[in-house]
């Protein structure tokens, strides 16, 4: 049985994160890499949104190497359903799990904006 909005706002979490959370969680079913630094993301939901992943690429984070458009176009959804990179895309990230860096599908719906069209392929 799925938490009530209370629930989490009794938790702790604010209402646009409660609403969420009480809705059901959404899985990453696709990913494109824009070139300027975006991600157009397709849910299991069949909606479509777009992350603005420019504020992660800072020099001195395990993101810094994608700053690089040929880097960040590498972008995949992982069998976890997370969007990923491979740090060395010449290393196996499934037998090596500190090359790959990802992010967690909730944070990507939350913090991205809807957007209209068809969805990607994933």
């Amino acid at each position: 049985m799925a938490n009530t909005i209370e629930y989490y706002l009794a938790k702790g979490f604010d209402r646009r994160t409660a609403e969420y959370f009480a809705g059901g969680r959404k899985k990453i079913v696709g990913v494109v890499a824009n070139n300027d630094f975006t991600l157009t993301i397709s849910f299991d939901n069949g909606e479509r949104r777009l992350y603005d992943a420019r504020p992660l690429l800072k020099k001195g984070t395990v993101f810094e190497p994608f700053a690089k458009l040929e880097n960040f176009r590498r972008v995949y959804v992982d069998d976890t359903h997370c969007i990923a990179w491979d740090i060395d895309p010449n290393v196996d990230s499934s037998k090596v799990w500190s090359n790959k860096v990802d992010l967690s599908p909730d944070g990507c719906y939350l913090d991205s904006i809807p957007i209209g069209g068809a969805p990607c392929a994933g």
